[in-house]
């Protein structure tokens, strides 16, 4: 199957935050998205845009996407975060997420940046593999920190 990777528009953000519950039911956390089609438009597209994102289309539709931003690390400069890169299941084995991998490492050295992170489920061995496959180095011995919305506020009746 033929398909196209561009630059995503705000009137993709529908068929994008579809791909994102789609991604949470495969990661069994079909509850935990909160962010809304306007929320996406409105950060990505609006005066104070807080991420990029690619899309890639197939027959008109949506089928997969890349959405990243940009970070800093005090020990290697600027870097870029990918935080999701979903391809529908029915596409997936397709070459589509390499071919959106690769958008987005473009784009990394294009920027020149130092590194490109994201985050992997320990049990996802698919998606670890074909990471490795492409270069990118798995750091198992390192812990993802996360304050939550309500961790934020107990920390902060803390102090």
């Amino acid at each position: 199957m033929e398909y196209s990777i561009r630059d995503a528009e705000a009137k993709d953000m529908a068929q994008v935050h579809k791909l994102i519950k789609e991604l949470a039911v495969f990661e069994k956390e079909e509850n935990a998205v909160e962010v809304t089609v306007e929320d996406l438009i409105r950060d990505g597209f609006g005066s104070n845009k807080l991420f990029h994102c690619y899309v890639a289309e197939a027959n008109g539709a949506v089928v997969g996407m890349a959405l990243l931003y940009n970070r800093y690390s005090t020990w290697k400069g600027p870097i870029i975060h990918l935080e999701d890169l979903i391809v529908t299941e029915a596409m997936r084995g397709s070459g589509l997420g390499a071919a959106l991998l690769g958008k987005v490492v473009e784009h990394g050295y294009q920027l020149g940046v130092k590194r490109i992170s994201w985050e992997v489920l320990d049990w996802n061995e698919p998606a670890i593999s074909f990471y490795e496959s492409k270069g990118a180095n798995v750091l198992r011995d390192w812990n993802v920190v996360h304050l939550d919305e309500k961790g934020i506020k107990t920390f902060l009746n803390k102090l």
